[in-house]
């Protein structure tokens, strides 16, 4: 009796994990396709119905894991927010402290923002200036990125802890900069010779920022 007992409460358990995994796989398939759809669509044309289409799935079945546009919004946020962080981890991996570490970090963040995750946000962004909702959403994930990412630069650049001030306008310019120009060339009006030459002037600034360490 026991033995049989415990048998079934196996079997219940394997199945219960079988439909867990699916679950996730169902919503990891939406919210991928709410990715593709704002990547193509944009937003305001991001809705249920062309999210349910992308996925695959009907509506219903779509609505039976999110009960609303926002809540699929809010898992994109979620899954773009860890997906960015990692992806500018395992970049900025491989900078190390030298000759080269300013070309190496500005690679890596010219990289990380010409990546399609970064129009994604940037679409989500440029949304919740109307949206107070979805601003709502949004907002803690970007603090986060800003903080995690700028504590990943003290760790790369110790050198220049002695001089915040520079230390705080040369993230401030590779931000502003970087991530502009990624918005231009998604855009199509930034030029890839362009693209180069603000890349040098952005290193020639850093350098000058840098602090003397002699």
């Amino acid at each position: 009796m026991a033995q049989a007992v415990a048998k079934q409460k196996q079997t219940k358990g394997r199945e219960e994990s079988h439909q867990a995994r699916k679950s996730e796989a169902t919503r990891n398939r939406i919210i991928d396709a709410a990715i593709k759809c704002l990547l193509e669509y944009g937003y305001a044309k991001t809705t249920t119905p062309l999210i349910a289409k992308e996925a695959g799935l009907s509506r219903g079945a779509m609505m039976h894991h999110f009960s609303n546009r926002l809540t699929i919004i809010q898992k994109v946020i979620e899954h773009l927010h860890a997906k960015r962080l990692r992806a500018f981890t395992k970049s900025i991996e491989n900078v190390e402290p030298g000759s080269t570490e300013i070309h190496d970090s500005v690679g890596a963040y010219w990289e990380q923002v010409n990546h399609p995750l970064f129009l994604a946000f940037h679409e989500l962004s440029v949304a919740a200036r109307t949206d107070k909702d979805l601003a709502a959403i949004l907002e803690p994930a970007r603090a986060e990125f800003k903080q995690q990412w700028y504590d990943m630069a003290v760790q790369v650049f110790p050198q220049w802890q002695g001089s915040k001030e520079r230390f705080d306008i040369a993230l401030h310019l590779s931000q502003n900069l970087l991530e502009g120009m990624a918005i231009n060339r998604f855009n199509g009006t930034l030029e890839d010779e362009e693209v180069d030459q603000l890349l040098s002037f952005l290193e020639k600034e850093l350098q000058i920022l840098r602090p003397d360490t002699s």
